[in-house]
């Protein structure tokens, strides 16, 4: 229990920045393309208080985290944050931006892990203080999460990220169909969860790309 509340304070940092920031670009990108509906909602911002879901931004995470550390487990991290409202027919060419605004929020992901492995190579390599072992823990805590969310949305499965992506690229017909799965999307999700098959295809997906941030920046060279 003693661990519990440093890695709360570790982890809370990168997951808040990490899941509002994902929902903050998809109503950015969609504005660029042509659909208002979030900036007008107040939801093109930084401040995560306009993002954050009681449940999916604190409670799962939390719960997660807290099991995770009390019974020595590695699971999935994974949060939510209210969904941006986006209206696609609102797009200028619906079908073809959905895949750029649907991108929006696992690229922003991406950027943040690149932003954190610079935090981490900066914390690393400078002189140690007391300020050095929590800022590479924080950095280890944003390049996980942010891996992990985006690697999770960009699965194929409506309504993440990675299904209207898919929507996005198949032809009329198949897309129409494709798309009937997303009532089914959350619980299909859990079910991969809770047979471990999901963390059987992201946790080797996000060995991968932690391994290449290390090349990339000489974490232990």
């Amino acid at each position: 229990m003693e661990s519990l509340i440093p890695t709360l304070a570790i982890w809370a940092l990168p997951v808040l920045l990490a899941i509002t920031l994902h929902e903050a670009a998809h109503g950015y990108v969609a504005r660029h393309f042509g659909d208002p509906t979030a900036h007008l909602a107040g939801r093109i911002t930084l401040n995560p208080l306009k993002h954050i879901d009681p449940v999916g931004t604190v409670i799962v995470p939390i719960a997660i985290l807290t099991l995770s550390t009390l019974l020595g487990g590695s699971g999935i991290l994974f949060g939510w944050a209210k969904p941006v409202p986006v209206n696609f027919g609102l797009l200028r060419k619906p079908k073809a931006d959905m895949l750029w605004v649907a991108a929006a929020g696992p690229f922003m992901n991406l950027v943040m892990a690149l932003a954190w492995a610079v935090v981490f190579k900066f914390a690393s390599g400078g002189p140690e203080t007391s300020y050095t072992l929590p800022l590479e823990l924080m950095a280890e805590a944003g390049m996980t999460i942010n891996a992990v969310l985006m690697f999770l949305n960009l699965l194929p499965i409506p309504p993440l990220d990675g299904g209207r992506i898919a929507v996005s690229l198949l032809p009329g017909r198949f897309a129409w169909q494709f798309a009937r799965i997303e009532p089914y999307g959350f619980p299909i999700l859990l079910i991969l969860l809770f047979t471990g098959i999901l963390g059987a295809i992201l946790w080797p997906l996000i060995a991968v790309f932690r391994y290449v941030l290390a090349i990339i920046f000489g974490f232990y060279g």
